[in-house]
């Protein structure tokens, strides 16, 4: 759903926290655009990153593993969004996103590279995946949205009108009006001084359909 500005001007803005390699920040990020179809909110999208996030953290070895390939899509996001604005951040997002979770494909070049021309960007932009250039510009990105609720939890991470939290984590994204009366009752508890956490075991993995 695409909106002018003078479209948005009466929305309330939400801020969305990501990093394309995380499947539940995926899983929310969709369920968000639902939600800005049925309530008026107009959300914009920034970056962070779990591999930053966990660089010092003591964790698994094969979960450090899995993280190494994670700095590629958002140093490219960065970069991206520095040449072109941020606007350039959600269709990025969901290019990389659908190659990523809906098609299972590992994170490489070449998945970077065809994200890029997909949404009108050039290919070499993908070269600062492997650069550091862009790294303090991508912690400041990062720590805009996670000093708002702390480093013990990941993406994504929602802000709006001064409240903002971890989640939700949820599966499949809902749609419609299920989509907004989710976000009411996100909203509601969230709100809610002193209220930090509301959670039960996972019993099932991401469904994308």
């Amino acid at each position: 759903m695409t909106q002018s500005p003078a479209d948005r001007s009466d929305r309330t803005p939400v801020d969305f926290w990501f990093d394309p390699l995380c499947p539940w920040a995926w899983m929310s990020s969709r369920w968000l655009l639902e939600v800005e179809k049925v309530r008026p909110i107009a959300p914009s999208f920034h970056v962070m990153s779990l591999a930053y996030l966990n660089a010092d953290k003591d964790i698994p070895d094969d979960y450090r593993a899995m993280l190494e390939p994670a700095w590629g899509p958002v140093r490219v996001a960065i970069a991206a969004a520095q040449q072109e604005g941020d606007q350039v951040l959600l269709p990025l997002y969901t290019a990389l996103g659908n190659r990523i979770h809906l098609e299972g494909r590992s994170i490489d070049r070449g998945l970077i590279e065809e994200a890029l021309e997909e949404v009108g960007l050039p290919a070499s932009l993908a070269d600062a995946a492997e650069s550091t250039a862009y790294d303090e510009d991508l912690k400041k990105s990062h720590h805009a949205g996670m000093d708002q609720v702390g480093m013990d939890v990941g993406t994504p991470v929602i802000s709006v009108e001064g409240v903002a939290f971890f989640g939700p984590v949820v599966t499949p994204a809902p749609k419609g009006e299920d989509a907004g009366r989710l976000w009411d009752g996100v909203l509601l508890v969230a709100a809610t001084p002193g209220f930090y956490e509301l959670k039960r075991t996972r019993d099932a993995g991401p469904d994308f359909g």
